[in-house]
């Protein structure tokens, strides 16, 4: 059975953090000097400058206090990035964990009504449960940026695909009405087949909106992809051409639109 928009509780998005961060430690542990000198998924970096932003944002969020106003001091981020260029693998993998371990203290000390709290994030104001998921988002993303231009195989089920996901579905009314442009009366449903398995309706009246997937058994669009290609293509970082071509992503229905969407899913790099 195909299903809805995960939802967790702050235990498990915590626990699901966690995961990210030793993912990404395992990676770090597991390259060669070739490997982190490779050009990851985004265009300016390398797989050490991917793995050190990401490394670099968590040390920005190290200690900051939660607020609507003021965004985390993300300078220490690009310090982090630029010095991992010029540091061994050995120093990067055992500053990454110093940072990791930090953050997971830091997050185990919080409260529920902690999590609760309104915070800045990059989308808005949401609770800190709300940027802790998009700081998850950022992690597993920035991971398969390295593992897939190094043909590694990553673990892509579980709580964090799950989460993930969330965050791309939750932005899916503006991916199709804007990015997309379905237009007006017209619907679309997405059809996840794995690892995670989940199906997302949008119906497209006077504006793009998400919709229960019972509610439209036939829809003028049926797009059809695994779950890793719909993220990779809704992050913008693979190319549709490649991902029709192979068979990844396609389509059912009305063959302009099922196209259109296919090649248009991009809502964030």
């Amino acid at each position: 059975m195909l299903l809805a928009m995960y939802s967790c509780s702050p235990q498990i998005l915590i626990e699901a953090t966690e995961a990210c961060y030793s993912e990404t430690l395992d990676l770090c542990t597991q390259l060669s000097d070739d490997e982190w000198s490779r050009q990851s998924l985004c265009p300016k970096w390398t797989v050490r400058q991917a793995v050190g932003h990401a490394v670099g944002v968590e040390d920005a969020v190290l200690g900051w206090e939660i607020n609507t106003e003021n965004m985390p001091p993300f300078a220490k981020m690009q310090a982090l990035t630029d010095a991992s260029t010029e540091m061994s693998a050995q120093d990067f993998t055992a500053r990454a964990t110093q940072i990791f371990d930090a953050r997971k203290a830091e997050l185990h000390a919080m409260s529920e009504a902690d999590l609760a709290q309104p915070s800045w994030t990059p989308v808005g104001v949401q609770d800190y449960a709300g940027f802790l998921a998009i700081r998850l988002f950022d992690l597993w993303v920035h991971v398969r940026d390295c593992t897939i231009p190094l043909g590694r195989t990553s673990n892509d089920a579980g709580p964090a695909a799950e989460i993930a996901m969330n965050q791309v579905e939750g932005s899916i009314g503006y991916i199709i009405g804007k990015k997309v442009g379905l237009p007006n009366g017209m619907s679309l449903r997405a059809d996840l087949t794995g690892p995670v398995e989940r199906q997302i309706a949008v119906v497209v009246d006077g504006r793009a909106k998400a919709v229960d997937p019972a509610s439209l058994p036939n829809p003028d669009v049926v797009l059809s992809a695994d779950s890793l290609t719909f993220i990779m293509l809704a992050c913008g970082r693979i190319d549709p051409q490649s991902k029709i071509n192979d068979g990844s992503i396609s389509w059912s229905g009305d063959a302009h639109w099922g196209e259109q969407a296919a090649r248009n899913l991009r809502f964030t790099m």
